[in-house]
């Protein structure tokens, strides 16, 4: 949900079209300086939370930080932002910060590995009093970036100290661009059993529910509609009827937030037999934005015009 409205807004906002959790940026993602959070602002959210949401909110880090960046400046500022993040979280009573991995550019998958664990292990060293957790989300494997494979997730965790403050966040456009084919329901089980062998789904704390406008395994980040994209219908009622991710908080992350959030929900609910099928209403297409180029540091930015 926006927050330009003000946080405890978000949250009204939210309820007003059947969110019972949400996820918010609590300061522009694609900024690195942010105003500090007045006191009167933070508890109006815990309040807001604790009266209209079923669940404690989630929060996502800026696009522009890099905890496996080969640049040593990028690197310590992007430590030094993902701990403010995680300040603002504890303020705010957010228990989850999401974070992409990181890219490895101009070195080694195994060196990004190392710095991403370096990053987890200065922060957490530094975050011993704040009440948050860090969920690593999986991605769809563009440029360099970490986390389009399950496999690195336990070579993370192997490697830092404090292990019961990080958790996962699946994302289904991430995992779906990535190879991994959730269209069936073996695919949904080989999905959550790979993840249960390898990371633990007691770990699974967020899941990002997104239809992807590419191809199985095209290792390209684009969100789609609930239902009109690749994925299709039958995987997300799978998803949202299975028992082991029933305590587990999803958030919709499609595109023209402001316009068609609710119209997933919407979706969602007809899935598991709850209200009718919405139709989409109509919207204008928005104007073309014109593509920046996208540095070599950071290819993960790419997701901030999707989510």
């Amino acid at each position: 949900m926006p927050i330009d409205a003000g946080l405890a807004r978000a949250v009204q906002l939210g309820r007003d079209i059947g969110c019972r959790v949400i996820q918010v940026f609590t300061k522009s993602p694609q900024q690195w300086r942010a105003r500090d959070i007045a006191p009167e602002d933070a508890e109006a959210f815990r309040a807001a939370n604790a009266q209209l949401m079923a669940a404690p909110p989630v929060a996502h880090d800026s696009y522009l930080i890099n905890l496996a960046t080969s640049d040593p400046d990028l690197l310590e500022r992007s430590r030094q932002a993902f701990l403010h993040e995680m300040e603002r979280c504890h303020q705010l009573g957010i228990p989850v910060l999401v974070t992409h991995m990181g890219s490895f550019a101009n070195s080694t998958e195994e060196d990004g590995l190392a710095r991403l664990r370096d990053s987890l292990n200065h922060i957490l060293d530094r975050a011993e009093n704040l009440a948050v957790s860090i969920a690593l989300e999986t991605t769809a494997g563009q440029g360099n970036s970490l986390g389009s494979r399950l496999e690195q997730f336990p070579r993370i965790l192997e490697g830092v100290r404090r292990q019961e403050r990080l958790a996962l966040c699946v994302d289904t456009c991430h995992v779906f661009a990535a190879g991994y084919d959730i269209r069936t329901l073996d695919g949904l089980n080989d999905l959550l059993e790979r993840i249960g062998s390898l990371v633990g789904l007691d770990r699974l704390r967020v899941i990002h529910l997104n239809d992807s406008r590419r191809e199985l395994g095209s290792r390209v980040d684009r969100h789609e509609h609930i239902g009109q994209g690749q994925i299709g219908e039958a995987a997300f009622r799978a998803l949202l009827l299975d028992e082991r991710l029933a305590r587990v908080p999803k958030i919709v992350e499609t595109p023209m937030a402001k316009e068609l959030h609710a119209y997933n929900l919407a979706m969602l609910r007809w899935l598991v037999g709850l209200g009718d099928r919405p139709q989409m209403p109509a919207i204008e297409p928005r104007p073309a934005r014109a593509r920046r180029p996208k540095a070599a540091a950071h290819p993960t930015a790419a997701d901030a015009t999707d989510a």
